[in-house]
């Protein structure tokens, strides 16, 4: 009679269906099991119907980037609450809008000197080394500003204790770093990090005002700045703590290539900042002329969110071509879409059409960031890259300050719908300028 047997077997796996019979003088054995090639094993992962990983879960599944991540975006969220809560904090005690202005303006006017000096400390000796203590300087600056506040002391210790927050590091600029370090030799990897940070960018730019209003609307007037300075020390320690991921400190060398190379991307970048700048101040007029100035902050919060959106989708995809090849097509779409924020002003003349153009418009701002953080991180150095992040954040300053006053004039003397001209001509400037600097370039290559 025919039996059934089963061979050994490693434990867990389905046993083999083997039969023997004998016929005349031969023994014939007869496999019923499936067929396998090679040794017993268990299904793929392909089978089995598991995804692989995306690229976020791959890039923050390597050593030690959730931690500095985690740090780095709670110092990151005050930088959208400082200027609200000290707008809000002396307008409401000293009852002059025109002092808090000018009290901000002179905070990032200060940041903006200081800014490169002490990002080339930090290319030098290290970011542990350099960032606590500016950090620490920039908190005691808020403070005394909260003081000097509190106990009514003369107007110009406003401006000199709000000064001192210019030594507080670029933040956005040390988490790039670290990326770019860990990363180096991982192009697609590190373009969605890029993506990642400026998403992050956005997200605390749009929470960092609302927590602040919340804050010195609910308690005290000075509960922005105060809760604002905590995490920002918080989040630094958190950050710095992190020295696995750090990147090595580089002492400066004679024959390292110059930051100011980057002149015409930073020329870019003043448009940018441009386009930001007068965006704000050209909506909250024409939120005002509507009679909805309430309205004005989440109106431009859907801008902010549609620029977070799209940076996050454009990190999970693998952009085709370089960044130099991509610039030019990222700048091309945000003049284009910065259009539409005007034709819904000047066509529909509503406050709720324009709401969604300005959601559409913030969908190029990302990717023509990240695109140029990229042209950015390749052409500075390795060893003064925080230095070369922190000409890019002064271009971008510079250019919210000149945009915010064209904006302001246009929006005073021409019709409230009609100066949003004001971002759309800022945009196009900014792909003329780079334009213009590649052919310059392509020449000067023909001649040398």
């Amino acid at each position: 009679m025919p039996e059934p047997t089963q061979p050994t077997r490693p434990t867990g796996q389905t046993p083999r269906k083997l039969t023997h019979t004998v016929t005349a003088d031969s023994l014939v054995t007869v496999d019923f099991s499936p067929r396998f090639d090679g040794a017993w094993r268990s299904p793929s992962p392909s089978r089995s119907g598991s995804r692989p990983p995306g690229p976020y879960r791959r890039l923050f599944a390597r050593p030690g980037t959730r931690a500095f991540t985690v740090g780095n975006l709670i110092a990151r969220l005050p930088m959208g609450m400082f200027s609200v809560s000290a707008v809000v904090m002396i307008a409401g005690t000293r009852g002059s809008y025109a002092l808090a202005g000018a009290v901000t303006a002179t905070g990032l006017a200060a940041t903006g000197v200081a800014g490169p000096s002490i990002a080339r400390l930090v290319d030098r000796y290290g970011q542990a080394r350099v960032a606590v203590p500016a950090t620490v300087t920039a908190v005691l600056g808020s403070l005394a500003l909260l003081l000097c506040v509190r106990f009514g002391t003369p107007d110009w210790t406003l401006f000199a204790a709000y000064a001192a927050t210019a030594t507080t590091p670029n933040l956005g600029g040390m988490s790039r770093a670290r990326w770019a370090h860990l990363l180096r030799a991982d192009p697609d990897a590190l373009h969605t990090a890029n993506s990642f940070e400026q998403a992050a960018d956005e997200l605390c730019f749009m929470l960092g005002p609302v927590l602040a209003a919340f804050l010195t609307g609910t308690f005290f007037p000075e509960a922005g700045t105060l809760v604002g300075a905590v995490l920002l020390l918080t989040g630094m320690l958190l950050f710095t703590a992190q020295r696995a991921t750090e990147p090595p400190p580089r002492p400066a060398t004679s024959t390292a290539r110059t930051p100011l190379r980057l002149a015409a991307l930073l020329a870019c970048f003043v448009a940018t900042g441009a386009v930001f700048g007068s965006m704000e101040v050209v909506t909250i007029a024409y939120a005002d002329a509507q009679g909805h100035r309430s309205a004005a902050g989440a109106v431009l919060a859907l801008q902010a969110a549609g620029s977070c959106a799209a940076g996050l989708v454009y990190g999970a995809l693998r952009p085709a071509g370089s960044a130099e090849r991509r610039l030019p097509v990222c700048l091309l779409a945000m003049a284009a879409l910065m259009s539409l924020p005007l034709l819904a002003a000047r066509t529909l003349d509503s406050l709720w059409a324009l709401a969604p153009a300005l959601l559409a418009a913030g969908m190029a701002t990302a990717p023509t960031m990240v695109t140029a953080m990229t042209l950015v991180q390749d052409r500075t150095p390795e060893g003064r890259l925080n230095e070369g992040m922190s000409l890019v954040v002064t271009a971008l300053l510079t250019g919210v300050a000149t945009g915010s006053a064209a904006g302001g004039w246009a929006a005073e003397h021409l019709a409230p719908a009609t100066a949003y001209l004001t971002p759309v001509t800022a945009a196009a400037a900014a792909f003329l300028i780079h334009t213009v600097s590649r052919i310059a370039s392509h020449k000067s290559r023909r001649n040398h």
